[in-house]
């Protein structure tokens, strides 16, 4: 059974399964080349056919991750007669009446072709919040009864939801609409800080370590939705969310995002982030614990937009309370094709085992021939080199700064050591320069490790397997010093744990660099410069390399420098 996965919104996206393997999942961005795109995935769909070798029309089942009908995904996709995304009265009604005041409805030209299926296909619309509980849990790995959390800013009009996995059913506990939305709060806070609502919240968690919550304690209290028991007891009215589409991007306004600008210039930004931090992690406790009791067990499995705080994500770990913590590593929306192509398989097939998740290098790959093609054309001088792991170990132990462009791109927000930007740890002052010279980003923002397995127990207190950055782990003391430049300001790093198995080339990276200065270890940041999305192809790479402060890239086997 081969299925489709479509969501067309805030990081389009599509994702491909066949018989219950993914076969493909990226998100639109990476091909138009602005972050959080909200246009129709085209390109998406297109990758996710060429990398299963198929046509449309050999797609069995469409899985769209909204539980409305969203007539926009027919010019994306030729339904056969009577399976099409149907326009609600209201919308009917309101394009009559543009239409009545001279205003044509949206139709595209016609070089812009949708792609055609088959007349038996299957059209399956998976609730938002559904579609990120199952992306979680049918990645698990586990059929023992968990309590699933999903939590975001708001998708079908939900912002918050429980709901108890077991076996191969997700079954609905409780729902809590926009007035229960700690994402929601969140990102009021992110505005009113002076950046993106539905892109910046990393910054808010970033900042946060450098305040003191006690110097703003109180001042938020009346945006934050407060939980007793694991149920809400104090909503919140955000107001009705308003957007702005700027270059195809979607950006979000909340109406009380001047109230607290005005209270970040009285009491300082890092103080109202650290404040906000403190809150969120507060009021997740007070919804997430009193649950786990109700179900009588210890396993959290979580997904949506706030599990991408990876302090929560510590913190929830650190009480000692679970036996089992999974977080979905593409939490955000970008994560929700590929949860309702999960959804749609298990439903289809309840017998089906419930997998793990070993990689995320669901995205194109490029092969020699292309890549040298791409270099050639642009008249690059370049090397061909046998061993790159141990050329990039080489230049990475003299603190040179290494583009790292191999196999297949990564899903979801993290660059997980295939479209890497790297550097040595073992300097405090890289953290600086690879902000100012070559991310130009704020100097606050820290940066993650990428380390070998077998060293987990030397890097991190309380240690696990991590390997999609999605939990942050206090540095053991014998370690802050020798890589300061990826220890943040509260002795927390956000790890990539790297397995030979999942990934061989950078794991011989990493151990290569091991051998040349002890620690197997490296900073690890997304091929790209702030404010663009993550390089997807050949072209994108030597763009960012020419755009910014990097040494050398090194793509597939040939060698780039500066």
């Amino acid at each position: 059974m081969i299925i489709l996965g479509i969501h067309h919104g805030h990081d389009s996206c599509a994702a491909l399964i066949r018989d219950g393997e993914i076969v493909a999942d990226v998100t639109e961005e990476r091909f138009v080349r602005m972050k959080h795109y909200c246009g129709l995935p085209f390109q998406s769909v297109q990758y996710c056919l060429g990398a299963a070798g198929i046509e449309a029309k050999d797609i069995d089942v469409v899985a769209i991750a909204s539980k409305y009908q969203r007539p926009d995904i027919n010019f994306l996709l030729n339904f056969p007669t009577g399976k099409q995304q149907r326009e609600s009265f209201q919308r009917r009604s309101l394009n009559r009446i543009r239409e009545l005041r001279g205003f044509a409805p949206p139709q595209p030209p016609i070089y812009i072709k949708p792609f055609p299926l088959k007349s038996s296909v299957e059209v399956l619309n998976v609730e938002h919040h559904l579609a990120h509980a199952a992306g979680a849990y049918f990645t698990s790995g586990s059929t023992e009864k968990q309590l699933i959390v999903t939590m975001d800013g708001s998708g079908d009009d939900v912002s918050t939801a429980l709901w108890r996995g077991e076996g191969s059913r997700i079954e609905p506990l409780e729902q809590y609409g926009f007035q229960g939305g700690l994402g929601a709060f969140y990102s009021l806070v992110t505005e009113g800080l002076g950046w993106w609502h539905g892109d910046g919240e990393g910054k808010t968690m970033g900042l946060a370590p450098y305040g003191d919550p006690r110097k703003a304690a109180g001042v938020l209290d009346r945006f934050i939705p407060r939980f007793e028991g694991g149920r809400l007891v104090t909503p919140v009215d955000f107001g009705s969310p308003q957007t702005w589409n700027e270059t195809g991007a979607m950006h979000f306004h909340l109406r009380d995002a001047e109230i607290v600008a005005d209270l970040v210039k009285k009491l300082g930004s890092e103080n109202i982030a650290a404040e906000a931090q403190r809150l969120l992690e507060e009021q997740a406790f007070n919804l997430i614990f009193p649950a786990l009791e109700r179900e009588g067990h210890t396993n959290l499995t979580c997904s949506g937009g706030v599990f991408l705080n990876v302090k929560l994500n510590q913190r929830l770990w650190e009480t000692g309370k679970l036996a089992h913590q999974w977080i979905y590593p593409n939490a955000g929306d970008s994560g929700l094709a590929v949860g309702a192509a999960l959804h749609a398989w298990h439903q289809s097939a309840p017998s089906a085992p419930i997998g793990s998740l070993p990689h995320l290098y669901f995205g194109p790959s490029f092969s020699s021939e292309h890549i040298e093609k791409a270099i050639r054309l642009r008249k690059i001088p370049c090397r061909q080199v046998d061993d790159p792991a141990a050329e990039a170990a080489s230049l990475l132990a003299n603190d040179k700064i290494v583009g790292w462009f191999q196999g297949r791109m990564e899903s979801g927000p993290r660059a997980l050591g295939n479209r890497s930007i790297l550097m040595s740890a073992n300097k405090a002052e890289n953290k600086d320069i690879i902000n100012a010279q070559v991310k130009f980003r704020e100097g606050f923002r820290p940066f993650c490790p990428s380390l070998i397995e077998e060293a987990i127990p030397d890097y991190l207190e309380n240690p696990r397997s991590e390997p999609f950055m999605i939990t942050s782990f206090t540095c053991t003391e014998e370690k802050r010093q020798r890589v300061p430049a990826v220890v943040h300001a509260d002795q927390t790093l956000r790890p990539q744990t790297v397995s030979a198995s999942a990934n061989p080339l950078y794991h011989q990276l990493l151990s290569e660099f091991g051998k040349l200065t002890g620690e197997p270890l490296l900073l690890n940041t997304s091929l790209n410069v702030m404010g663009e999305a993550i390089c997807t192809t050949p072209r994108d790479a030597i763009r960012c390399f020419y755009d910014g402060g990097l040494d050398a890239l090194v793509l597939g086997n040939y060698l780039l420098q500066k």
